[in-house]
């Protein structure tokens, strides 16, 4: 059985709770306790959240853990001298060092981080950089393992990193069926980026966000003006101009950002040649898929997949 150990301090962001059901799920599935999920902190007292609802606890050194992981506050408050003191040893007694959100902060605190690959949220990703430029921070990752030392970026990230433990633990198809049961829509690998293309472009009317949804969903299909028109059940020039009024793009212009977008995550998550993942995202051939690169990022597929160094996805 897998003992986890999730580290809470006063103010902790009680939305990184929700990695627990992760595991508790976990268990349904396998049909046994596979995971000791236990909530602790350094004394074992009673933790107030951000929320002002305080939640029972375990002291931190009662058990050994196979993994602990580090939850996140909203104000990267520096964590005690006794808990960093905790956490330098932690890497050579526990399988897995783990960070939620701000968690990082602590982790870097405690040296765990230096010359290594790790994430946090975005809103405190300059504030990190500046206090620990030993880290290799990348900032736009949803989570990053490097070693023993698994890191994401904030809120709801922390639920896929827990899904990627489950999955290094047991396979591919627990983590799938946890997903569906949490009603998770989308389970996101670690290269994802935090920015999602359908939430910046943020559709106003039910009729665009269906024909977002419909883009998404049929990469490889003709989404031209016309196809999306028909979806929106609007002429061609009607949905032009509604979908530029909602979205301040037009349709060809935020098609290329999510076909880019989901080209980006099949590079960093998968082996598929660039051939097939042009294929797959609807760009056609190479050559597209590398000018929308160029607009996108400034640099080319092949740039981007060395950037990530594979560090970013441990299956």
């Amino acid at each position: 059985m897998h003992t986890i150990g999730f580290i809470v301090f006063p103010n902790f962001q009680a939305l990184g709770l929700a990695v627990a059901s992760v595991f508790e799920y976990a268990n349904l599935f396998r049909g046994e306790q596979v995971y000791d999920f236990r909530l602790v902190s350094e004394d074992g007292a009673s933790v107030m959240t951000t929320q002002h609802f305080s939640v029972n606890t375990e002291r931190l050194r009662d058990l050994t853990y196979d993994t602990l992981i580090v939850g996140g506050d909203n104000d990267c408050q520096p964590p005690s001298a006794s808990l960093l003191e905790y956490l330098r040893k932690a890497p050579s007694e526990t399988r897995r060092v783990a960070a939620v959100c701000t968690g990082g902060f602590v982790l870097a605190a405690a040296g765990l981080l230096d010359g290594k690959h790790a994430t946090t949220h975005w809103f405190h990703a300059n504030a990190f950089r500046k206090q620990y430029p030993n880290v290799l921070l990348d900032e736009d990752r949803i989570f990053v393992v490097d070693g023993q030392i698994w890191t994401s970026a904030g809120m709801t990230a922390g639920v896929d990193l827990a899904l990627a433990i489950v999955e290094k633990d047991f396979g591919l198809e627990t983590a799938r069926m946890v997903a569906r049961k949490l009603v998770v829509y989308q389970r996101r690998g670690g290269g994802q980026s935090q920015f999602s293309a359908l939430l910046e472009l943020d559709a106003k009317s039910d009729r665009v966000q269906r024909v977002l949804s419909y883009a998404q969903e049929n990469l490889s299909k003709d989404l031209s003006v016309e196809s999306l028109a028909d979806v929106a059940m609007l002429s061609p020039r009607q949905f032009s101009r509604v979908f530029r009024e909602e979205t301040g793009q037009s349709p060809a212009k935020a098609i290329e950002r999510i076909r880019v977008e989901a080209a980006r995550l099949m590079m960093e998550t998968t082996r598929h040649p660039i051939e097939i993942i042009a294929r797959e995202t609807g760009f056609g051939d190479r050559e597209r898929m590398r000018q929308a690169f160029l607009r996108a990022f400034g640099q080319p597929p092949q740039a981007i997949h060395r950037i990530s160094g594979g560090v970013t996805s441990v299956l």
